[in-house]
């Protein structure tokens, strides 16, 4: 199912952090969401995972984000925030575990599925060898690929995922990225936050601009990774690479 935003807005205090956001994102597809500091990025993904007040509506086809029942929002929507944390010094593998409980009823037992899901989630980040560490004896970059393990294991209908690479090694940002692609290629959703354009070229099938809390451009990556859609936004001049992906490279700031 697509995620459609209609007419979303967010204020912090008097000032809007998002405006008028009409929007489709589309299933089945990666959608990396680039812009400058500021420009309302993770606010979008806390509205469209309905984790703060919001005008307008979020849909997920037609239902309505915000009046889900609880359970069934977060088994529609897994989000990964860009500051994740377990409060809690457990097992690797029991913080995995958390990502199941939307599929359980109370009290329930993890069951054989749940058990699947979680070892898929592990081997999928690399992280089967960390299943029995405590998380306070995980580096940044392991303690990243655990608690995006976390939304793997729910598998939910969308991740959204706000900068999941920025504490990971090359090797694994790669991997990841291979990772959230295959979701997609499995009729799932995926919305990412990212700072490197060579990667969100890599990765997207879509890029959504974000600049001022407003849509400045969104379609095919192709179409959208050009210096002449992303100078306007950035203040900086872009050049481009030649390859199989689009890639946008920053060269100087415009103006000096």
């Amino acid at each position: 199912m697509d995620l459609i935003f209609d007419s979303v807005g967010v204020m912090r205090g008097r000032r809007a952090v998002l405006r008028d956001i009409d929007l489709t994102l589309r299933a089945g597809r990666v959608t990396a969401i680039l812009g400058p500091n500021g420009a309302g990025k993770s606010t979008l993904l806390k509205a469209a995972a309905a984790l703060i007040p919001a005008t307008g509506r979020v849909r997920l086809g037609n239902d309505a984000v915000a009046t889900m029942a609880p359970a069934h929002r977060a088994r529609a929507i897994g989000y990964l925030p860009q500051e994740a944390a377990v409060h809690w010094n457990i097992r690797a593998r029991d913080a995995v575990a958390l990502g199941r409980l939307p599929h359980r009823s109370a009290y329930a037992a993890a069951s054989a599925r749940d058990a699947a899901a979680i070892d898929a989630a592990l081997a999928a980040t690399e992280t089967t060898h960390l299943a029995q560490r405590p998380i306070a004896e995980l580096s940044g970059g392991e303690r990243a690929r655990v608690l995006l393990a976390r939304v793997l294991a729910g598998e939910p209908t969308w991740l959204l995922a706000d900068e999941p690479l920025a504490s990971l090694d090359p090797a694994h940002q790669l991997d990841i990225l291979d990772r959230l692609r295959a979701v997609a290629a499995g009729g799932r959703g995926v919305g990412i936050v990212l700072h490197d354009l060579i990667q969100a070229g890599r990765v997207a099938d879509d890029v959504l601009v974000m600049h001022d809390g407003r849509v400045a451009a969104h379609g095919p990556a192709r179409a959208i990774l050009q210096p002449a859609v992303l100078e306007p936004v950035f203040g900086v001049r872009f050049g481009t690479l030649p390859g199989p992906h689009p890639i946008c490279i920053a060269m100087e700031r415009l103006g000096r």
